[in-house]
C-alpha cells in the first residue's frame, strides 16, 4: 500500500457538447459530498457544440484557491484531448481514454494508459450519451473512493428523469469502474487520497455567489442581455427571484438593460444588470446618466479576453481602464474587484448599500476565472447582512414653501441629497441628464455648475469599502511585494510558499477598491518593499499604471503580465518573481 496523498488533479477533455461538463459536474459533486476542497477551471470554446473543451479539478484535504501546475489523471474522449493536455501529466500520471479511437500517448510523456471501451459500454446500455458516466466510473474506481457516494450524485443529477434512467446511469458507472479496475489490478495506490473531513461544503462559481448576494441584498429585478461569462448570474436569478416576488427581464440589448435598471432603481426597486466588456462599452452613456441624476445603479462586469469579441471564453483583466475612465465627463462611481467566492457574495450586498447611500453607480468587476471557476467556499455568514438605503425618504413629506418643487439635488454638507420614490406627495421634481439646479431644472449657470460638480464628486472622496486592499504582509521590509486583483490571489499565495523556501521574503496585496483609488492604504506597503511586482492578466499593465498614476514608485515597480487567455500558474509566478529578485 502506497502513502496516501493530500491532493491530486483530474481533468476531462473532449469535444464541446459530448458530455464533458456533466461528467465534471457529477464527479466534483460526489467529491464535495465526501468533504474535499475543490478548485475547478473550464477551458471551452465560444460555440455551442464542437471544438476542444476540458475541465480541470484540483482535489485536496486542505483549502485551495488555484489550479495546479501539473496533472495526475486525464480522461480523454478523443486523441486531441490527449495531444493537447498530456504535457501537463506528471511522471507516473494516468490517461483513461476511449478505446474507440485507439488512443496513444505522445512521445516523451511518462504516463500509464488505460484504454476503456467507454462508447461501446454506453451503447450496450442503450445510448452513447452515457459514455460520460462510464468515464466517470472508471476515474472513481481508480481512486478507490466509495461507490455509493458517487451513485447518490448520479441520482441527484438524473432523478427528475425517472428511476429507469437513474439505474441505467448507475450501471454505466459500475461497468466503467469494473473494466478499468480489472486492467489496473485494483485502485491505484499512488492516487490514494487521504480521507476528507466528511463535511459537505459550499461549492459554486463566482457568478452564483454574486447572484445569491443580489437576492440577500434585496435585489428584486435584474435586467440583462446574455453574454459570456456573465450569463449564469441571469440564469440563477431567473430561478430564484420569483420566489421572493422579483423577476428577470431579458432585454433586447445591453443599452436597454442598463437604462431599465436605472429606471427601476429610480422607482425604488433594488435592480442590477450584468455583462462583460462588449456590453459594458454599450452601457457607458447610461452609466453617465446614473452619475448625473444621482440614481443608484449596480453593474457586474465579468472581464474576458478583448478587444471587440476577442476571446469570449478566456481569462483576462483588461477592462480596468474602461471601468474607471470609460464614461465621458466626470461622475462619481465605485469600482470594486472581489478576489474570492466569499467576497463575490459580500461585495454584492455592500455594493447595493453603497449605491443607495451615495446615490452612485457601483461596478463589481470579476474576471472569467472567478466568475466561472467552480470552487469550495467557506460558509457564508448571513448575520453580516445589513440593508442600508441611505437618504431614501419614506412617509408623508412636508409641503414645500411657495409650492416649489422638491429639492432632489439639494446642496448638503456631505454632498448626498434626500431621495424620494415617484408618486410621493410633495416629492415632485425634475429629472434630466443635463446639468440642473437643486430642484432638477436644467441650468447652465456657471456658479451652479461648479457647485453641482463639487457636490457629486466630493461625496465619494473618502469612500472606502470593507477591506479596500487585502494585505498579507508578514515581512516589515520584504524583498518583494506582489500586487494583484481578482482571481489571482490564491495562485500568488502558492507561489509565495516556494519563494519563501528560496529565501525570498514576500508580501502580498490584493487591490479590491479600484476607484476611488485607496492610495493612502497602499502607499506604506510600496514604501517598505525593496521591489514591487504588479501581476495582471492584460498586455499593458493597467493596474500597474493605476498605481503609478495615483502613488508613484515607478523605479520599484515591475510588471508581470499574461494575456494568452489562460490563468497564471503558481510555477509561472514563482519563476518570474525569482528571476526579478
Amino acid at each position: 500500500m502506497g502513502t496516501v496523498i493530500s491532493q491530486l488533479s483530474w481533468k476531462i477533455g473532449g469535444q464541446q457538447g459530448e458530455g464533458v461538463e456533466s461528467t465534471d459536474r457529477i464527479f466534483s459533486t460526489a467529491l464535495n459530498r465526501l468533504g474535499y476542497y475543490l478548485y475547478g477551471y473550464r477551458h471551452f470554446s465560444s460555440r455551442i457544440k464542437g471544438g476542444h473543451t476540458n475541465n480541470k479539478i484540483r482535489i485536496s484535504t486542505n483549502p485551495i484557491r488555484a489550479i495546479s501546475d501539473d496533472l495526475d489523471i486525464l480522461v480523454a474522449f478523443d486523441q486531441e484531448s490527449i495531444d493537447l493536455n498530456a504535457g501537463e501529466l506528471r511522471p507516473g500520471g494516468v490517461v483513461v481514454a476511449d478505446a474507440k479511437f485507439s488512443p496513444t500517448i505522445p512521445e516523451g510523456v511518462q504516463a500509464r494508459l488505460f484504454a476503456v471501451p467507454i462508447t461501446a459500454i454506453a451503447e450496450e446500455l442503450g445510448t452513447s450519451l452515457m459514455k460520460n458516466m462510464v468515464a466517470s466510473g472508471a476515474s472513481w474506481g481508480l481512486l478507490g473512493l466509495p461507490m455509493e457516494v458517487f451513485n447518490t450524485a448520479v441520482e441527484e443529477e438524473f432523478g427528475r428523469k425517472g428511476p429507469a434512467i437513474v439505474e441505467k446511469n448507475i450501471e454505466a458507472v459500475r461497468r466503467g469502474a469494473e473494466f478499468v479496475l480489472e486492467q489496473a489490478g485494483g485502485p491505484l495506490d499512488e492516487f490514494k487520497l487521504e480521507d476528507a473531513d466528511g463535511k459537505q461544503k459550499l461549492f459554486m462559481i463566482g457568478n452564483e455567489a454574486m447572484a445569491l448576494g443580489c437576492v440577500a441584498a434585496g435585489c428584486r429585478l435584474m435586467a440583462a442581455y446574455p453574454i459570456t461569462p456573465a450569463s449564469e448570474i441571469m440564469e440563477y436569478l431567473i430561478k430564484k427571484l420569483p420566489k421572493f416576488g422579483g423577476t428577470v427581464v431579458q432585454t433586447e440589448d445591453e443599452i436597454a438593460a442598463v437604462t431599465m435598471a436605472i429606471g427601476a432603481n429610480y422607482a425604488g426597486v433594488r435592480t442590477m444588470t450584468a455583462s462583460a466588456g462588449p456590453g459594458l462599452s454599450l452601457m457607458m452613456e447610461a452609466i453617465g446618466l446614473s452619475g448625473m441624476t444621482e440614481t443608484p445603479l449596480v453593474i457586474v462586469d465579468t472581464q474576458r479576453g478583448g478587444p471587440s469579441t476577442g476571446l469570449p471564453t478566456k481569462q483576462e483583466q483588461s477592462d480596468i481602464n474602461a471601468l474607471i475612465y470609460g464614461t465621458h465627463g466626470e461622475i462619481p462611481k465605485l469600482v470594486v474587484a472581489p478576489s474570492t467566492i466569499e467576497e463575490c457574495f459580500y461585495d454584492m450586498i455592500e455594493g447595493f448599500n453603497i449605491s443607495e447611500q451615495y446615490q452612485i453607480p457601483v461596478i463589481i468587476a470579476t474576471d472569467l476565472q472567478l466568475s466561472l471557476g467552480k470552487q469550495t467556499s467557506e460558509a457564508l455568514d448571513y448575520d453580516k447582512i445589513v440593508i442600508n438605503r441611505g437618504k431614501l425618504l419614506t412617509g408623508e413629506l412636508p409641503a414645500n414653501e411657495d409650492n416649489r418643487l422638491f429639492k432632489r439635488y439639494e446642496l448638503t454638507e456631505d454632498g448626498i441629497s434626500p431621495r424620494v420614490i415617484p408618486g410621493m406627495k410633495n416629492g415632485i421634481h425634475h429629472v434630466t441628464g443635463v446639468e440642473h439646479d437643486q430642484e432638477g431644472r436644467p441650468s447652465e449657470n456657471a456658479l451652479n455648475r461648479e457647485k453641482m460638480m463639487d457636490k457629486r464628486l466630493g461625496k465619494i472622496s473618502e469612500l472606502r469599502v470593507t477591506n479596500a486592499i487585502k494585505a498579507d504582509a508578514p515581512n516589515e521590509n520584504p524583498d518583494l511585494l506582489i500586487i494583484a486583483m481578482g482571481s489571482t490571489g490564491g495562485t500568488i499565495e502558492e507561489a509565495r510558499i516556494r519563494l519563501t523556501a528560496d529565501g525570498i521574503a514576500t508580501n502580498q496585496i490584493m487591490v479590491r477598491q479600484m476607484h476611488p483609488f485607496p492610495s493612502e492604504l497602499l502607499e506604506p506597503y510600496l514604501n517598505a518593499a525593496k521591489q514591487v511586482v504588479v501581476l495582471e492578466n492584460n498586455a499593458t499593465g493597467q493596474l500597474s499604471n493605476l498605481i503609478k498614476q495615483n502613488i508613484g514608485y515607478h523605479d520599484k515597480i515591475r510588471n508581470l503580465l499574461k494575456y494568452d487567455g489562460t490563468p497564471f500558474l503558481p510555477s509561472e509566478i514563482h519563476k518570474a518573481c525569482k528571476e526579478l529578485n
